[in-house]
């Protein structure tokens, strides 16, 4: 009896010891004195003070409450009234891609450049030849022209390209991501002549002069990167993922916390891999391995599916279905309002895929147990992914744990809108475009009635659907404010106010690039909202989106991120 009393006393006194010890190390961080923005629920909710301890949030509430858990090395983290959230989660972009063309020249039209017609573009390519001394042979990289922001409403031609130089192999490559010129000497290099074809490519041609007119799209403008990724130089080793890293500082510098490689090639995904074995990495990265490189390798990327390895996991295979409405390469049900450079009127894009090869694809997917995204701009690109969706439910492949995306469904009828609900598909919308491409979109390519259904934010949310938005880096900036700022205000870029019933909430638009977009990668129990026991990935913003005025919501900057406690961006 005594012994056993003597147990009950040591118990006790290492018990009191060891609260003692948690008592006095207390919290790591607790956050007072602004909006703090939970993000749980169907309304705008908020707390007091939120309390962080080893990277995760262990209590969210009143202020009186958190002090408690204070300790004699917490941090106070005073928001002097400013607006703390969630982290934001990338639903679908690009880092890789990004990464590579933040190293080409830059050739952006305004807002994020100043490149606004052809003359400009050539200036900018030779004062770059110039200034940086480029020998003879050396190839020339640009990134980000766009004919529907240049005063021609053109793309650039070879010989326009080669009065830049007839030395220098040159390729550049359009907004979009979907199309690229290159340049005479590229051309032949690549091996290209008026004779080439390229299976779910376009190699552009003028039927008159049998000459090639250096236009490259889909799959033909893969395997110009392709090619000229093979001729670049490779980085010294100590540099080696020095652009990764870069893109990754730029996702933190604009909240996410949580990054998205959209199409990823087999180097792409060794690449990340690579750097995530270093422990270089500090964010979350969710790969699609883009499915016609990766297609031999689906058993091999299922061991990592939907399951971290260290920073790094896939989150499904990509497929894609058809190009970019802007650039005019989208498959659509009826005709573009103006026909793209050597096409005719009447032109309405086309499929990358057969209906053959599109379901083959979509079927080893779901057979190899993983869910797809399906990139579907057009109408018809998007009655296309929803048929074979359906078909292959019917199938019994496609099975209720799947949470499949159609990214982008930017043309999107209305008929189309509740087949989302009925097969169980969730949409990433774009409504950037709006802003960033409105204009263009209502004069030249889709016309008024088509252009203000781009991306029908509220047309879905009022049928239930739930849905994320996305910024898919590089062809915009990796910044989702500009997004939740479309998809609130429906203004193109000369203020026309393009679809006003598809506007949503301020709220609704912050579910989009939070909690649902957790959801959508099946995180909606680690992140997403402010809540105990979730991760403690955090952003805070110098304003609330959903308190100011929605006009507003594109200047709100990012003040400071945080990844699992750790801040990893502090605004200057």
């Amino acid at each position: 009896m005594k012994k056993l009393w003597r147990f009950f006393v040591l118990s006790a006194a290492v018990s009191a010891i060891s609260m003692g010890c948690t008592s006095q190390k207390g919290a790591d961080q607790i956050f007072v004195n602004g909006d703090i923005l939970t993000m749980k629920g169907d309304k705008a909710s908020y707390v007091e003070a939120l309390v962080v301890t080893d990277g995760k949030i262990t209590f969210a509430g009143p202020k009186t409450k958190a002090l408690e858990m204070k300790g004699s090395s917490t941090k106070m983290i005073d928001l002097n009234g400013r607006t703390l959230m969630p982290g934001f989660i990338d639903a679908h972009g690009h880092v890789s891609q990004y990464a590579t063309a933040s190293q080409m020249i830059n050739l952006q039209p305004e807002p994020y450049g100043k490149v606004m017609s052809i003359p400009d573009l050539q200036k900018v390519l030779k004062d770059f030849i110039i200034q940086n001394n480029i020998q003879p042979g050396v190839m020339i990289v640009g990134n980000g022209y766009d004919d529907a922001i240049m005063e021609e409403h053109k793309h650039p031609t070879a010989k326009q390209l080669d009065s830049v130089s007839s030395v220098n192999p040159i390729y550049i490559e359009h907004a979009s991501g979907h199309m690229g010129v290159g340049n005479s000497l590229f051309l032949k290099n690549m091996g290209v002549t008026y004779d080439t074809e390229i299976s779910g490519g376009v190699v552009g041609k003028d039927p008159n002069t049998k000459e090639l007119t250096g236009k490259m799209q889909e799959n033909a403008n893969i395997e110009a990167l392709q090619y000229l990724t093979s001729q670049l130089p490779k980085p010294a080793e100590k540099d080696k993922f020095k652009s990764l890293l870069d893109a990754e500082n730029e996702w933190f510098a604009n909240g996410q916390t949580t990054i998205c490689e959209g199409r990823a090639t087999p180097a792409n995904i060794n690449h990340i891999f690579e750097a995530n074995d270093k422990k270089l990495l500090r964010g979350d990265y969710i790969i699609l391995p883009d499915y016609d490189t990766n297609a031999d390798k689906l058993e091999h990327w299922k061991d990592y599916y939907q399951k971290y390895t260290g920073r790094v996991k896939i989150g499904g295979v990509k497929m894609t279905f058809d190009g970019s409405p802007q650039g005019k390469s989208a498959w659509l049900k009826e005709q573009y309002l103006v026909a793209p450079d050597g096409e005719e009127q009447g032109f309405k894009g086309h499929p990358i895929y057969s209906r053959e090869n599109a379901y083959k694809g979509l079927k080893a997917i779901f057979t190899a147990g993983m869910q797809a995204h399906i990139h579907c701009n057009g109408d018809a690109a998007i009655d296309e992914g929803l048929s074979l969706m359906e078909i292959l439910k019917n199938e019994k492949l496609l099975t209720d744990s799947m949470r499949c995306v159609l990214i982008h469904s930017q043309v999107c009828r209305e008929d189309q809108v509740p087949r989302y609900k009925k097969i169980g598909i969730m949409p990433s919308w774009f409504p950037t475009h709006v802003y960033l491409w409105g204009d263009w979109h209502r004069e030249n390519v889709l016309g008024e009635d088509r252009a203000k259904r781009i991306s029908p934010l509220k047309e879905g949310l009022d049928q239930g659907i739930r849905f994320t938005i996305h910024h898919d880096s590089p062809v915009t900036p990796p910044d989702l404010i500009a997004a939740v700022y479309a998809a609130v205000n429906r203004k193109t870029r000369s203020g026309y106010l393009l679809g006003p019933e598809q506007r949503v909430s301020p709220y609704e638009a912050l579910k989009a690039i939070t909690i649902n977009a957790a959801w959508q990668w099946g995180e909606e129990h680690e992140k997403g909202s402010l809540e105990q026991n979730k991760r403690a990935d955090l952003v805070i913003l110098d304003k609330n989106p959903v308190k100011i005025d929605p006009l507003g919501i594109k200047d709100i900057r990012v003040m400071e991120t945080y990844k699992d406690g750790v801040q990893v961006y502090k605004k200057n």
